[in-house]
């Protein structure tokens, strides 16, 4: 299933401590297309674990998380209306 991830922490009490480790556990299971959003293709299984591990940091009161869901990325159209990112940047 193709999925796109993006969370809003607040930075208050211990926020940058729950942002990182959102980042880390998000980064394990997508890629990382924009500050707070993630895309790729996982299973069931897979989203489930994600939800699992994230829920052990995220405040319920004040941090959110979105995952849209999609059968496919084809079904999905998607405009870059700015710099694109290189993928290859990352390497030295």
């Amino acid at each position: 299933m193709y999925v796109i991830l993006v969370y809003d922490i607040c930075g208050d009490n211990g926020g940058q401590r729950v942002l990182n480790k959102t980042f880390k556990i998000c980064k394990k299971y997508l890629n990382h297309i924009q500050n707070s959003v993630f895309e790729g293709e996982l299973s069931e299984p897979q989203i489930l674990n994600l939800r699992y591990e994230l829920n052990e940091y995220l405040r319920k009161d004040i941090d959110s998380v979105i995952l849209f869901k999609s059968r496919n990325e084809r079904w999905l159209k998607k405009e870059l209306w700015a710099r694109e990112d290189d993928k290859t940047d990352n390497f030295l």
